[in-house]
């Protein structure tokens, strides 16, 4: 789908965030737990050089300004997931299994929602013209 320019660099770093849930996800379907801890410390890194980042883009500028535009709830359900993200990763410097396989759903689930809802919103409520 054709994004707007504001939202382009926001959707090519999904590119990155799928390739960590799916990282995740491979680690715990290895079904040992040094893939889990290989696979924790590859993204603790990975989320402070990458998604953390993009988290506070879209916090500073997206998300006001879709609040301004009246999109409470999509907003809130972004923000939400953010921060149990955040603390999923905060879990993983003691990595398990139920973490990592939450933090693989929980990341690929917000990917594909902020690409099909948030974004696509946005679109529509602060770029009309395109």
């Amino acid at each position: 789908m054709k994004r707007h320019a504001a939202l382009q660099h926001l959707s090519r770093e999904h590119h990155t965030a799928l390739k960590l849930a799916r990282q995740a996800r491979f680690s715990c379907d290895a079904g040992f737990d040094q893939a889990i801890v290989h696979a924790a410390q590859s993204i603790r890194e990975a989320f402070a050089e990458e998604l953390e980042p993009h988290f506070q883009d879209e916090e500073a500028d997206l998300l006001p300004a879709l609040a301004k535009a009246g999109a409470d709830e999509l907003v809130e359900r972004t923000l939400a997931e953010h921060a149990e993200l955040r603390d999923l990763n905060r879990r993983l410097t003691e990595p398990d299994i139920e973490t990592m396989a939450r933090f693989a759903t929980l990341l690929g689930d917000h990917v594909r929602f902020e690409e099909r809802e948030l974004f696509e919103t946005a679109q529509r409520l602060l770029y009309p013209a395109q």
